[in-house]
Parts: structure tokens; sequence; C-alpha cells
């Protein structure tokens, strides 16, 4: 379900750095996080998700994660925009 909900989403943003930015600008609807990255890569994220309460969903793979956003890469972070 997760997945599809982020290839179905019209904006979001893909990435760690764009995503904190993202938080940060407090433009972000939910937050998806894939649990097989590197947690020294996710826990800012994380941290701000919890800050500024935003919903954060976990997902099982970072390499579906970029798939569903439509990249041939992984993704760690992909945040849905308001």
């Amino acid at each position: 379900m997760s997945y599809e909900k982020v290839a179905q989403a019209k904006e979001k943003v893909i990435g760690t750095k764009q995503t904190l930015k993202a938080l940060e600008d407090g433009i972000v609807k939910e937050l998806y996080i894939a649990t097989d990255a590197d947690y020294k890569v996710i826990y800012k994220a994380i941290a701000l998700a919890e800050k500024k309460d935003v919903p954060t969903i976990k997902v099982q793979s970072m390499k579906k994660l970029g798939k569903a956003c439509g990249i041939d890469v992984s993704a760690a972070t992909v945040a849905i925009i308001k």
C-alpha cells in the first residue's frame, strides 16, 4: 500500500537532503522512510518529522521506494508534499 501511495503522489521530494529542506519549510504531509537505510542518513529526518508532527511511514526497501518514485536508484526518504 505505501509504495502505491508514493507512486500516485503528484508532488513529492526524493532524498534526504531535499526531505530535510521540505520538513524545515513545513510543507511535508507524510514522510516515507526505508528501514534498510543507514540510520546515520535518516535520523535527522525522523527527528525533524517528530518535532513537526509529520506522520512517518516505514517501508521495507530503499530499492522499492526509489522504484515507486520512478527513479532507477534507491531512496532512503521520500516526502509527500502538501
